[in-house]
């Protein structure tokens, strides 16, 4: 079976084609900047990269050209487009209707349209790259895969805040959660490089790039995590402001006359460490700052690693104690010094650092001393090879 794995953003499409036989990557590329006249596709395959630069009004051009540019003579991988049994969408918000990846119906859509009123950034162009595959490949099987959902197994105490009841009944206010297809992927993958049953494991998987959460995994099931109804909740991020007194909100929208808009701009693009720093949301950028005396850059670290881990603390707290710590994607991945800083106070719980192990990117690695009684790894995320399981598995139903 082959699977095409589609990521839409609002100006972006993300794409991987996995020959599910042996789950291979048989190409991948990015569409940027759709809608304007300098729009770019690149595409790789082989070892081999193809950039095309053109005007690309829409999502649904954008899905054409990668269809055409994986067919295509002299860098395509797929004879036909018949080739494709299968599509699987990233999908961020599932709300409460979809603890599991679906197929896609008609009923399914407009779940999915009523879920866009609690994701109004990423719901709307999930949806517009699904309608767009259906046009393109009618009678394909669609498939969606939701961020939210591998959080749906908290209990009420973990997901409920403390508003009037009737506001989480009329209106869907609670916690649910993001990058759950991450926190999935690496809550199984760790049990198998460990060698131990999910079951038997307490996990804190730390997904950190430049949206960040933590996700309590126990008995391989998920009772909390750090993000809330949007994905702003939590530490801070990039350019997200994490949690944050609510009174703040009032406050700062009365006396600088700002509207909802404006205000939501506020905390979810020029927040973060790029607020605090005034330099970058870019945590590369950020150290290199801060290695040369900016003590804003640097306070924009310390309160970073700090907040990780104060909710690791936390998370821990939940379970009852925990048998490994995970870091995963860009900052968890590669930034060597952030792992140091976070883990620097975690002895209390048995995690110790060894810092020659420490040293290490982007592939899965113990971290932790040979006497740490609570294990330190770093695993890499594939989100991508998630959707791809999930949308075999249920397209082959």
């Amino acid at each position: 079976m082959i699977v095409l794995v589609v990521n839409c953003g609002s100006s972006s499409l993300k794409y991987q084609l996995v020959n599910m036989e042996n789950e291979e990557v048989m190409a991948k590329g990015l569409v940027e900047k759709i809608t304007l006249p300098d729009a770019q596709l690149t595409h790789k395959w082989n070892g081999q990269k193809k950039e095309i630069v053109q005007p690309i009004p829409d999502h649904k051009v954008a899905v054409k050209l990668v269809l055409d540019i994986l067919t295509d003579k002299d860098c395509g991988v797929i004879k036909s487009m018949d080739a494709i049994d299968a599509v699987g969408h990233r999908v961020v918000h599932g709300g409460e209707e979809f603890a599991s990846s679906t197929l896609i119906t008609a009923e399914v859509m407009k779940a999915l349209e009523r879920c866009s009123a609690m994701a109004p950034l990423h719901n709307p162009p999930n949806i517009i790259g699904i309608k767009a595959c259906e046009a393109i490949m009618p009678g394909v099987p669609q498939v969606a895969v939701f961020d939210t959902s591998f959080h749906q197994t908290m209990p009420p105490k973990a997901y409920m805040y403390g508003l009037p009841y009737e506001l989480y009944k009329e209106d869907g206010i609670r916690r649910y959660g993001f990058h759950g297809t991450s926190h999935r992927y690496v809550a199984d993958r760790i049990a198998k490089v460990m060698g131990v049953p999910k079951k038997d494991l307490r996990i804190i998987n730390c997904h950190l790039g430049n949206g960040s959460s933590l996700a309590a995994v126990k008995g391989g099931v998920c009772i909390d995590t750090t993000m809330g109804f949007t994905p702003l909740a939590g530490m801070l991020m990039g350019t997200r402001c994490g949690d944050i007194d609510p009174a703040i909100v009032l406050n700062v929208m009365d006396h600088h006359n700002l509207s909802t808009k404006e205000m939501d701009t506020l905390m979810n693009k020029k927040s973060g460490v790029l607020g605090i720093s005034g330099v970058s949301s870019d945590f590369r950028d950020l150290g290199e700052a801060a290695a040369n005396g900016n003590d804003r850059a640097q306070l924009a670290l310390d309160m970073f690693h700090y907040q990780v881990r104060k909710l690791i603390g936390a998370l821990a707290a939940a379970m009852g104690g925990v048998d490994v710590i995970t870091f995963t994607a860009g900052v968890g991945e590669n930034g060597i010094e952030d792992r140091a800083a976070i883990c620097e106070g975690l002895e209390y719980l048995g995690a110790v650092l060894d810092k020659e192990r420490n040293n290490v990117r982007g592939k899965d690695a113990l971290i932790s001393t040979d006497d740490s009684t609570c294990k330190l790894y770093v695993i890499p995320t594939n989100e991508e090879i998630m959707i791809a399981r999930d949308t075999k598995e249920i397209a082959s139903k």
